[in-house]
């Protein structure tokens, strides 16, 4: 099984010109080694206008501003969120003023035996 290869537009438009300028399928996709339907889709989308450079480049536009619509509605849901957690933190229980230690752990209260 081949491995999917990608072609340039003007790869194709220049395949797809060669065809109709009367060139055989069988001796493109031997020349080429792409099959002879890829030659068929590539002459009709030549034909269609969709190998034009136009047309390429107003579907990569279009590729683009979908791509920074959804990265811009990732940023409102993060700031969102952002603004969540703030609000979260500031009425979140505070912790309390008696001094604690890793090591030491919390002050000792006093006992009966210190008030003697």
């Amino acid at each position: 099984m081949r491995k999917h290869r990608s072609h340039s537009v003007a790869f194709k438009r220049q395949v797809a010109e060669e065809y109709l300028a009367g060139e055989t399928l069988h001796a493109l996709a031997s020349r080429h080694d792409v099959s002879r339907n890829l030659i068929r889709i590539w002459v009709a989308r030549y034909d269609a206008g969709s190998l034009d450079e136009d047309a390429q480049a107003a579907d990569l536009l279009q590729e683009y501003e979908a791509r920074i619509a959804a990265l811009e509605r990732l940023v409102g849901k993060q700031a969102l969120e952002i603004e969540f957690l703030k609000g979260a933190r500031k009425h979140a229980p505070r912790p309390k003023s008696a001094a604690t230690s890793v090591i030491a752990g919390p002050a000792a209260s006093p006992s009966v035996e210190d008030a003697s």
